[in-house]
């Protein structure tokens, strides 16, 4: 056997699972588990509401089965595009965010007092979704070129980003959307962190961040009662803690095995928002202790391969895959975070949704490019592993 035959029965044989084309199938399962759970449980929550509202009792589910097809479709053609044009882009994207939240603020759509919402036919855009992938793009980027200079200088380094992301955030307040504000913060925190940012001036932003945030609530009267309503929601029942003691009480009804899928109360227009930020509420309602486990476990397995990408992208030195990928998996671990735990009670009601899960096709969009960033740097990752076993394998 000639040493090109040795080397293609190698390709063939030994690195099988590692072509060109490959990808991580588990990523995948996962990613479309979550969406489907998402549409069974927004069917079941948002009955009674569409009936009302439309009189077409599947009006949100067949919305929200377009959008997860949008999604999808979406996807497949993001998946395809190269890392280095995400990276090299990550500017015009960025922009385009900018433009998009300027926009909101004279011609969008305001819902229960918030304009966050850019109307485009029969559907409504949110741009404060594209801004949180943008804004983790041009920082992947951005530590890409700039490592040394965070690592080293404040101003030099530190605190460029720092400006990018109060601007944004200065868009976003005036919607308000102080939910997506802290996402995009402490997302952009954990990338400073992992690129080597010096731990004093973490302190000081960090000091800044909690500072603003009281100020922010202070100042404003439906945040103030937002937190008084987390605080002790039984002492208003009816008024600012209604819609919490209504999601408390759909936990407690769901037990350990849940009432049965279709089976809940609290969405028959007890609770408000049953089928887009507590759709987790009705969740645990009709699937209980058992569901909930169940469909954190998926999410969280899709976070923990995200970092496991970042990790092997490191180890590949494609740094802005790795950043990349790090912070999707601290993007879609926080927000989950904060919407399990408004729902639960834990945390101030922020109006953020529960990834791939959430009736809302921004959200949807946006996370499921996101997912197919992850599958794209898992991609090139294992294309570099492959071809570096071809190249030792010719150099023996």
């Amino acid at each position: 056997m000639t040493k090109r035959q040795w080397t293609r029965a190698v390709q063939h044989w030994l690195l099988k699972p590692l072509p060109e084309t490959s990808y991580d199938r588990q990523l995948v399962w996962i990613a479309l588990g979550l969406m489907l759970t998402g549409l069974v449980m927004v069917t079941s929550a948002s009955f009674p509401v569409a009936a009302r509202l439309t009189g077409d009792p599947f009006y949100f589910m067949e919305r929200h089965g377009i959008f997860l097809l949008l999604s999808l479709a979406t996807a497949a053609v993001c998946v395809q595009v190269p890392l280095h044009q995400w990276s090299r882009y990550g500017y015009h994207l960025l922009g385009l965010s900018v433009i998009l939240l300027l926009a909101v603020l004279f011609v969008g759509k305001s819902v229960n007092g918030a304009s966050r919402w850019i109307p485009l036919g029969p559907i409504n855009f949110q741009p404060a979704e594209l801004a949180k992938l943008a804004l983790f793009i041009f920082m992947s980027g951005y530590l890409v070129r700039k490592q040394a200079e965070v690592r080293t200088t404040f101003f030099g380094g530190f605190f460029k980003p720092i400006v990018v992301f109060l601007s944004l955030a200065l868009l976003l307040l005036l919607q308000p959307d102080l939910g997506t504000v802290v996402v995009m913060v402490v997302t952009l925190f954990g990338l400073l962190f992992i690129a080597g940012a010096k731990l004093t001036q973490f302190i000081g932003l960090m000091v800044a961040g909690v500072a603003a945030l009281i100020a922010l609530i202070v100042i404003s009267p439906y945040r103030m009662r937002r937190i008084t309503a987390f605080l002790d929601p039984w002492e208003d029942p009816f008024g600012s803690g209604y819609q919490l003691t209504q999601s408390l009480m759909a936990f407690g009804r769901g037990d350990w095995l849940g009432q049965g899928l279709g089976n809940s109360i609290q969405k028959l227009e007890y609770l408000p928002e049953a089928h887009t930020d507590f759709v987790f509420s009705v969740l645990g309602e009709e699937l209980g202790f058992i569901g909930v486990v169940m469909v954190l476990v998926l999410i969280f397995s899709l976070v923990l391969k995200a970092l496991l990408i970042a990790r092997r992208a490191f180890d590949k030195n494609e740094l802005f895959g790795a950043y990349l990928a790090f912070a999707i998996g601290v993007w879609f671990a926080f927000q989950t975070l904060v919407n399990v735990g408004a729902a639960a009670g834990m945390m101030p009601t922020k109006g953020l949704t529960l990834p791939l899960i959430s009736y809302g096709g921004s959200s949807l969009i946006i996370m499921a490019i996101a997912v197919a960033i992850l599958l794209r740097i898992d991609h090139e990752c294992r294309r570099a592993q492959f071809n570096q076993a071809v190249t030792n394998q010719d150099q023996m």
